[in-house]
Parts: C-alpha cells; sequence; structure tokens
C-alpha cells in the first residue's frame, strides 16, 4: 500500500499514487514573438489642409502643409536640407493661390505691397493657366510647378536678393529629393536622374550667387538665419562651385564665432578640412 492509501476514503483517489518527491515539471518558456516593426509613416498622414487668404486677390482657399510636429527628423544634409521619415517636406513649403497664381515660400507669402500686388496682378493672374490637382498629397512635378509660379512671383514683385535664393535654394533641395525617389524604384530612369542633378546644380548656384549678395545688401537675419547660419551655408555653397578662398573666410568665421552651436562648429570644421584636402591634392 501506498503511502497516500486511504485518501479514497475522502474523495481523492486521483491522488493515492502520487509520488512524494517528484516534482513537478516545468512549463516550457514560449519564445517571446519578435517586435513589430513600426510602420513607415504615410505621407497623407502628415500633413493637413490649411486655410489662406491671398494678399493679392483676397480669395479664401486651402493648401498643403506638413504637420510639423508629426514628422520625425531623420537629419540634415551639408547644406541644411532637412530629411525626414515619410515625407519630403520641401514639398509643402510653398503657398500657390488657385485664383490668382500668387505664390511664394510660406515665410514670405503675407508680405506683399500694393505696389507689388498689382505687378502680379498685370503680369502673372491675367495670362497664367493653372493646373488642377486633386490627389492626397503633391507629387514631385506638381510641387516643381508651384516652385517655379514662386520664383517668377518672387521676380515680378521685385523681391528681396535673399528670398529668390532662398526659393532656388529650396528647389535645389525638391530637385534632389526627386532624384532620391527615382533612385529607389527597380526601374529607375538614370537619365532623368541625371538631369534633375544638372537641374539642381543649376539651382544651387543661383542660391550661391543670392545669399552671397544678400549678405551684404540685406538686414539680418535673413530669411529667418542668423548670422552663422547664412555664413555657413554660403559657404557650404562655395565649396560647392571650387570658390575656396571665400569658404575658407567664412569657415574660420563661424568656426570662431561665440554665437555659433557646438554642432555647427564641428560642421565648419569639417568643411574646412575637406577644403584643405582639395587644394593639396592640387
Amino acid at each position: 500500500m501506498g503511502i497516500f492509501s486511504g485518501l479514497k476514503n475522502l474523495g481523492l483517489g486521483n491522488m493515492e499514487e502520487m509520488d512524494l518527491f517528484d516534482e513537478p515539471k516545468k512549463e516550457e518558456a514560449k519564445p517571446k514573438a519578435a517586435a513589430a516593426v513600426p510602420a513607415r509613416p504615410q505621407e497623407k498622414d502628415l500633413i493637413y489642409d490649411r486655410s489662406f487668404v491671398c494678399p493679392v486677390c483676397d480669395s479664401h482657399f486651402t493648401a498643403k502643409i506638413m504637420k510639423s510636429s508629426k514628422a520625425r527628423l531623420l537629419g540634415t544634409d551639408q547644406d541644411l536640407r532637412a530629411r525626414y521619415d515619410g515625407i519630403d517636406a520641401v514639398k509643402y513649403d510653398v503657398v500657390m493661390c488657385p485664383v490668382c497664381a500668387y505664390s511664394a515660400l510660406i515665410r514670405f507669402f503675407t508680405n506683399v505691397t500694393s505696389a507689388q500686388a498689382k505687378l502680379i496682378r498685370e503680369k502673372i493672374s491675367q495670362t497664367v493657366t493653372l493646373t488642377k490637382y486633386a490627389e492626397e498629397v503633391y507629387s514631385y512635378e506638381q510641387a516643381m510647378e508651384r516652385y517655379k509660379l514662386a520664383l517668377v512671383n518672387a521676380v515680378v514683385k521685385r523681391s528681396k536678393p535673399s528670398e529668390k535664393a532662398y526659393i532656388c535654394l529650396k528647389t535645389a533641395w525638391l530637385l534632389r529629393g526627386y532624384g532620391e525617389s527615382l533612385r529607389e524604384k527597380e526601374d529607375c530612369d538614370e537619365k532623368k536622374v541625371a538631369a534633375l542633378a544638372r537641374q539642381e546644380e543649376e539651382f544651387l548656384e543661383n542660391a550661391y550667387k543670392g545669399f552671397s549678395e544678400a549678405r551684404q545688401s540685406e538686414m539680418f537675419p535673413i530669411c529667418g538665419m542668423n548670422t552663422v547660419t547664412v555664413d555657413y551655408l554660403v559657404a557650404v555653397l562655395a565649396v560647392r562651385f571650387k570658390d575656396y578662398g571665400v569658404a575658407t573666410k567664412l569657415l574660420s568665421a563661424v568656426i570662431t564665432s561665440p554665437g555659433a552651436n557646438v554642432r555647427i562648429k564641428d560642421r565648419a570644421r569639417d568643411m574646412k578640412d575637406q577644403v584643405m584636402r582639395e587644394l593639396k591634392s592640387k
């Protein structure tokens, strides 16, 4: 008889054969499920329709603007172009009136005098034919159209060199983003990518000329940028176009500036080292 015999009388007959020292088997640990990879944000979820009143024709309209609080910054290019996850922010920086075609970077949209408005109505609004689009997001082609209109408007209303330079700079960034988006496709059109790169170079060269002139003729801040930022940007563009004397002078000014933060000083040092290497290699 076992030591548990008699348990049947207590209604525990199924336990009479138990082993006194038998340890219950531990359940095997179940493998943890792999953490789900967060879905990449969709461009349409990172924009919204913002209301505007046109300062040229008084029309009420909406334009698509990026939700800056929701977009995740991935980093910045050497020339300060910001890169975000799931969206090219540059596509949404031009505001265009769908009635009179007045267009400008959002920073400058309301800065129109009555004389400038008259010039726009006479030289643009009376003859322009606008493309209508109903897509959820702006394509690169649509964004390019808006930037071209912004640049034409800036010329017609006789904007400062800095505004025209800033439009050129951002157009170059847009072209860069367009080229990057094409390279991600399996059937990448290399000829189109090369053509976009050539256009980017042309716009960057005009940005360089415009910002160089603005540094000499305009009060800071310029396009929302302080002296250090503009000097760094112009230096980067100077390096691109092999104007090493200008680049070295401006980079030294950034490095020694008491108002420059550590990050931009480090960038300036790296850029200056690059200039030195290029000069030595000649």
